[in-house]
């Protein structure tokens, strides 16, 4: 009976905890369960149309329609109001995208991004909008929320009882989809929003899958491979280590790295730990090649569902109070790498080397001190060293950080890339990602290299519903003629990194990789002989 009454109690001053009272009707769902249930999207519409009626501050946009019908909310907070991407940019302000529920079975972030609208729009944050602009979406993967069931993220130890599922209605992972956009949620995302908009830092909420580390919530930036280099510092050397003591001097809520170890291959004590791929099909990293800067925010699985909320709000609260105060150099920082990004291509283009395939290497320096639950060992019944955990957090020193990448593989920068016009679709889909593609009006000549691939390997199990394929070959110089109707790509622009990881044959997240040119080496007659892959990198066009 005890633990009922204090629960209930917990509810009704749960909003007290993040500094304010509020009014019953403006409670979410946890806070009105005892935290036992996470919001439905119609508890999501209705909240925040409550919450945002007759708001000076608030524009409510969509980001797109999901395939079940249900329209994706995107909330611009601003002061003044601002309704349209045009009005943002010529503010001069800070554009900040925070989006939960990627992954329907990972509800914190949702239920944060919810609690900071009431912060905000009617409570103690509204300095919050004063020097930037916050796009909140609270319910990104709309038609998989409400299919919830109790053996959905058994990690989470039924807090809450239900979740909704990982994927989207069409079966693929939302966090997978950046470079070959099949989603309509990701179609959405990329047009209706991340080119118009061009948010400065893009913020994307998770949970994670169980590792049992110390840390209410991990996070990583957006990891540097083929982009600008800038980004990436600013928020790995300043941006992240200045919010993570803020949050633990604010709040006592213990912030790390994002990683993961195995007991299994290093026993105890755990040598390294090591994060996630590099690859931009995940969105946080995408943004790298977009000179911009992105953070992963992963709450810690095993917490009850109000602390991970509690950690979520606390860490995007305090990224925000970070950006409202140095917004303008973190602009000034991804002006210049895009600037760097497109001299590059202007002064070195055909001469310098960028990766396309990447291994994961360990960062300079440890991690000094790395929180996470004790272990020890015994036997299984089989007789096997094995390693259990213990309910008590150690520090261990000096851990080694697998959170850097290292190219592996290598290719020749362009200026840029001609596409032939029978690849419409190629050029469309780079259109998507808000790429510059002209149309030739007349014959034009170019100097440059032609890949000339000897086979195409197609993974034997399908991942998101492709056979990722991988190709060899070799580059050889070549002069071609192009015609009135081929796509023409100077590669001196804002985008020419993302550009220059979805052209290049060998890249280990391309379109060649995700089979968009399969269908042509197959009809090509690729497994007996070579075959010329069809987009041409110029380094001269005459």
């Amino acid at each position: 009976m005890k633990r009922y009454t204090f629960l209930a109690v917990f509810c009704i001053l749960s909003a007290q905890l993040f500094g304010q009272a509020v009014d019953r009707e403006l409670l979410i769902t946890p806070e009105k369960t005892n935290y036992t249930q996470t919001s439905t999207y119609q508890d999501v519409i209705d909240f925040t149309t409550l919450v945002t009626k007759n708001s000076p501050y608030v524009t409510k946009i969509s980001l797109g329609t999901s395939l079940e019908g249900r329209d994706i909310p995107v909330f611009v907070l601003a002061n003044p109001k601002i309704e349209t991407a045009e009005e943002a940019k010529a503010s001069g302000k800070p554009i900040i995208y925070v989006q939960g529920n990627i992954h329907s079975g990972e509800v914190e972030g949702k239920e944060a991004v919810q609690i900071l609208m009431r912060d905000i729009l009617t409570g103690n944050k509204k300095h919050l909008i004063d020097n930037q602009i916050i796009l909140f979406v609270p319910i990104y993967n709309t038609d998989s929320n409400d299919k919830m069931d109790e053996e959905v993220r058994r990690s989470q130890e039924g807090s809450p009882l239900k979740t909704g599922k990982r994927s989207n209605s069409q079966g693929w992972d939302l966090n997978r989809d950046g470079m070959k956009m099949e989603t309509l949620e990701t179609n959405g995302l990329i047009q209706n929003i991340i080119v118009p908009w061009d948010p400065t830092l893009f913020v994307d909420l998770h949970t994670t899958n169980g590792t049992w580390h110390g840390y209410s919530l991990t996070w990583a930036p957006s990891y540097h491979t083929a982009g600008e280099k800038a980004p990436y510092d600013f928020t790995w050397d300043k941006l992240l280590p200045e919010v993570t003591e803020n949050v633990l001097e604010k709040n006592d809520v213990h912030l790390g790295p994002y990683g993961y170890y195995y007991t299994r291959q290093e026993g105890w004590p755990i040598k390294s730990i090591s994060t996630y791929n590099h690859h931009p099909r995940y969105l946080v990293n995408q943004f790298g090649l977009r000179n911009r800067m992105a953070i992963l925010s992963e709450a810690f699985a095993h917490e009850r569902l109000y602390q991970r909320i509690n950690s979520t709000h606390s860490f995007v609260a305090e990224i925000l109070e970070f950006t409202n105060k140095n917004g303008q150099e973190m602009l000034k920082i991804n002006a210049k790498a895009e600037a760097d990004a497109i001299a590059l291509v202007k002064n070195e283009g055909g001469k310098v080397q960028k990766g396309v395939r990447f291994k994961k290497v360990p960062l300079d320096k440890p991690i000094p001190s790395y929180r996470t639950y004790n272990h020890m060992e015994t036997t299984n019944q089989r007789g096997q060293k094995t390693y259990l955990r213990k309910p008590e957090i150690v520090e261990l020193k000096n851990i080694i950080n697998y959170s850097a990448f290292e190219a592996t593989q290598t290719a020749t920068l362009p200026k840029g890339y001609i596409i032939p016009k029978e690849f419409a679709d190629i050029a469309q889909h780079l259109k998507n990602h808000g790429v510059e593609v002209v149309e030739l009006t007349k014959n034009t000549r170019a100097k440059g290299e032609v890949y000339t691939a000897t086979k195409l390997n197609r993974a034997a199990r399908p991942f998101e519903k492709h056979k990722m394929a991988t190709i060899e070959g070799s580059f050889q110089a070549a002069n071609k003629k192009f015609g009135k109707g081929d796509y023409w790509i100077d590669l001196a622009q804002p985008l020419a990194n993302l550009i220059f990881y979805l052209l290049e044959p060998e890249s280990d997240d391309g379109l060649v990789t995700w089979n968009f040119f399969d269908q042509y080496f197959d009809d090509a007659g690729i497994a007996s002989k070579v075959v010329e892959y069809p987009i041409f990198k110029y380094f001269e066009v005459k």
